[in-house]
């Protein structure tokens, strides 16, 4: 195997050298496309002067379009004979703007009700199959050899006409797989005091759940990761001043799905490292290249967000590309950051087809990482798959013993999950989790800028790994407590104190945002007084401690964890005098638990969601709360629709 892919190295430097030689495109048709076309461009807002992120403007009668960013937005290249473009969102009133000379249309679309009631999921059609050919194990001319594809998946159905590149390829049924969530209960604070959990960043949960409202229908339940959803957006919590990597921050207030109960809320931030300081970075991008990629909301998607980071590197930065369907290979070796050209190329150079050596391709890539291995530096393997593994390790059991042993090199893990269909989400979620790294989803070219460029640093540099968080309950104030969300991160109360115990990674400028749901002392309990044992408990006013949040974390290439701890007091604010911070989190989580129909919504509803959020929407400068608001009152129109999404 090993001379294999020395002889696949090779013939990729060979061939590539020979293709240098020939130019892709002559200069006369370039200049004669640029002279056929004109650049439109401008922003979409509601009527309120909000900006609107992720609405569809076409070229009508064609299939030329594009999508809005997070500040709405939008720049497209039509015909000069084009007349009118069209811009719909769900929940707005779809519109025609009629083109003129002027280069900058700015659009305001206005709500349309009757339509959020009236949304019903009728399914997508049927998928045709595509046609791949070929696995092989070796390199040749940039692209791993036999993964060309023979045809293309086509859609058929009532989506509609889409942009080009927008389109996604819906099976007609899916087999896409979550990890089954049991929702946190509550705990009673004089038997069970402490609450123990690895902190989470990953952004996935959310974008996929955007995926779903988007295409007019509910999320599955445990696709809805609360957690997730509420560390997707940015908070602002107050940079540490310390010599520690991250501020502690905590905060009580009314509960706002429950009037007799209280919201604690636990919040970090990580101390933000512009990208000029930050380490160098020894990165290893590792792309599934199999049949399973060939949409064009999978491998061509990954391509235009790896280019876009690419012109993020600096010289410092290494980067190398190992591809794999069939087999793995790598692509490109080890190249400094300023040979941008070069990186491009191999990247442009990937397509799909053939079937899927996940194992191989993790292997290699870890190798290769370990090869160039940057002891002062960031050393990361950025794993871009639709996790549809199914040649040679492909059990969960197989997949989170190879990235155990992988992660112990230093060397971390960001996964990229794309695609819909067949999602292995409970697949790529385990990965992350076991790598030491974090889990996006990128459900469209905006998340994929928004990840891979925006957020930089946080996403593929960690400042402190094996982050744990322990509280402990005072049971003179608290009856019971409830964690929202976290399900799957949840630690037994020893694994605090070991070392040995993997937990999460934070990022420069990440924040992390937990919500525990509390029961006071004199409220009526959620769980009954026990018969056969004391129910007293001493007196206690409302300036003593609520709760000690105490924090464990090691350096990035550390072994050794380090104690923080932070206590809360003082009487719960009514919701209205509550932070922007915690009334916009709790917004979000309720909104998680409608999604998942918890039994623990209470009061909640999607009009009181997007009221509070509204109220809470701070000065959110990218839009994203805008967006957030706009799904919430999508969701609300949409009916619930049987269920073809399980754990699988």
């Amino acid at each position: 195997m090993h001379k294999l892919f020395l002889l696949g190295t090779v013939l990729l430097t060979a061939a590539t050298a020979a293709s240098a030689q020939t130019p892709t495109s002559t200069q006369a048709h370039q200049a004669k496309t640029v002279a056929d076309t004109l650049v439109i461009r401008g922003r979409v807002t509601d009527a309120g002067g909000q900006p609107l992120p992720g609405v569809t403007v076409l070229v009508k009668g064609s299939t030329i379009g594009a999508s809005t960013a997070a500040n709405g937005t939008y720049q497209l290249s039509v015909p000069k004979a084009s007349k009118i473009l069209v811009f719909s969102a769900i929940g707005y009133v779809t519109q025609e703007a009629k083109l003129s000379s002027q280069q900058i249309l700015n659009v305001v679309l206005a709500e349309d009700r009757q339509q959020l009631n009236e949304v019903v999921v009728t399914g997508y059609g049927s998928l045709q199959q595509q046609s791949v050919s070929g696995s092989a194990a070796t390199v040749v001319s940039g692209r791993v050899a036999g993964v060309a594809v023979r045809g293309a998946a086509r859609v058929r159905g009532n989506r509609g006409a889409m942009p080009s590149g927008f389109s996604p390829a819906y099976p007609a049924e899916s087999s896409e797989s979550y990890a089954t969530i049991h929702e946190n209960g509550y705990h009673d604070a004089r038997r069970d005091p402490l609450s123990t959990f690895s902190i989470d960043v990953d952004p996935a949960s959310y974008a996929n759940v955007r995926r779903f409202l988007n295409d007019g229908q509910l999320p599955p339940a445990d696709a809805v990761r609360v957690e997730e959803m509420i560390n997707y957006f940015h908070y602002d919590y107050p940079q540490p001043t310390a010599q520690e990597p991250f501020s502690v921050t905590t905060e009580l207030a009314a509960c706002p799905w429950n009037p007799q109960h209280q919201l604690v809320q636990v919040a970090l931030q990580g101390r933000t490292v512009e990208t000029q300081h930050l380490p160098p970075a020894n990165l290893v991008f590792l792309v599934d290249v199999s049949g399973s990629m060939s949409a064009a909301n999978k491998l061509p998607l990954v391509q235009a967000g790896l280019r876009q980071l690419v012109r993020e590197l600096r010289p410092q930065d290494r980067v190398a590309l190992v591809a794999y369907a069939g087999a793995a290979g790598l692509v490109l070796p080890p190249t400094p950051g300023q040979q941008r050209e070069k990186i491009l190329t191999a990247i442009d150079n990937l397509s799909a087809g053939g079937s899927t050596a996940g194992g191989a391709g993790l292997r290699l890539a870890y190798h290769v990482a370990r090869e160039n291995f940057n002891k002062e530096g960031n050393n990361r393997v950025v794993l871009a798959t639709d996790g549809d593994f199914n040649v040679g390790e492909s059990s969960d059991r197989d997949m989170e013993q190879l990235i155990t042993e992988e992660r112990e090199s230093g060397v971390f893990l960001t996964v990229l999950g794309v695609g819909e269909g067949n999602l292995q989400d409970k697949k790529m979620e385990l990965l992350a989790d076991k790598g030491n790294g974090n889990y996006a989803y990128l459900d469209n070219m905006q998340e994929a800028r928004r990840v891979l460029v925006q957020q930089f640093g946080s996403t593929l540099f960690t400042i402190a790994k094996d982050v744990k968080l322990q509280l402990e309950f005072n049971p003179t104030r608290v009856q019971q407590y409830r964690l929202v969300g976290y399900e799957n991160r949840l630690l037994a109360a020893e694994d605090f104190n070991n070392d040995r115990k993997d937990a999460g990674e934070l990022g420069s400028g990440h924040t992390v945002t937990a919500l525990y749901e509390v029961v006071p002392v004199g409220a009526p309990p959620v769980v009954d007084n026990l018969k056969y044992q004391s129910n007293t408990v001493p007196a206690a006013s409302a300036s003593a401690e609520l709760l000690t949040v105490k924090l464990r974390y090691k350096e990035p290439q550390g072994s050794t964890s380090r104690l923080l701890t932070h206590t809360l007091s003082g009487a719960a604010r009514p919701l209205t005098q509550a932070s922007e911070n915690l009334r916009f989190a709790a917004a979000v989580a309720q909104f998680g638990m409608l999604l998942r129909q918890s039994d623990y919504r209470g009061t909640a509803t999607y009009a009181e969601v997007a009221r509070q959020a509204k109220a809470a929407r701070g000065q959110d400068a990218d839009g994203y709360r805008a967006e957030f608001i706009r799904l919430v009152h999508a969701a609300e129109g949409i009916r619930p629709a049987p269920a073809t999404y399980g754990a699988r």
